[in-house]
């Protein structure tokens, strides 16, 4: 039996974030696209072996694609079949979806960015983000605000303590 981890800040289901994109653009929404994978993917996402960090999406002949993201083939993979750890993966997305997207991006300058990898009834999905990219400035604020709900915690846990 496998030993749960304790103080884990993920959902049970989760199988990666990408803490990165949160921080360098402005999340306007988000949606979940289903991902098409090979069998050997899937085995590598249960063993959590997933970068999701400089990833990106576009749209091209109107479809969702992710790349950049990378699955690092087991070792105990099938000797026939030849990973390719960072190839495009296709975003399974419903056309009123991919059609709303395809606007936004191409008319209004907004960027989908890769959030988060999870399961969801057994199949692999991804949450992206619509979103607008941070200025350094704002990076600044971003982290002023993380500093000092930091510093709240622990004048919080000091006082109860």
């Amino acid at each position: 039996m496998r030993a749960k981890k304790k103080n884990s800040k993920q959902v049970p289901g989760t199988i990666t974030l990408n803490k990165k994109a949160r921080f360098d653009y402005f999340i306007e929404q988000s949606y979940e696209a289903g991902i098409a994978l090979q069998g050997w993917e899937v085995k590598s996402l249960r063993s959590g072996s997933i970068q999701l960090k400089e990833s990106y999406v576009t749209m091209k002949d109107s479809e969702a694609w992710l790349l950049g993201a990378h699955i690092s083939p087991l070792t105990s993979a099938s000797t026939h079949v030849n990973p390719d750890p960072i190839r495009s993966r296709r975003l399974l997305l419903h056309r009123r979806e991919l059609d709303k997207l395809f606007g936004a991006v191409e008319r209004q300058g907004y960027t989908l960015v890769p959030l988060a990898m999870y399961w969801s009834r057994g199949r692999a999905k991804l949450e992206i983000g619509l979103a607008k990219g941070k200025k350094q400035h704002d990076k600044r604020v971003s982290i002023k605000e993380r500093d000092w709900k930091r510093e709240q915690q622990r004048i919080l846990k000091h006082r109860y303590n």
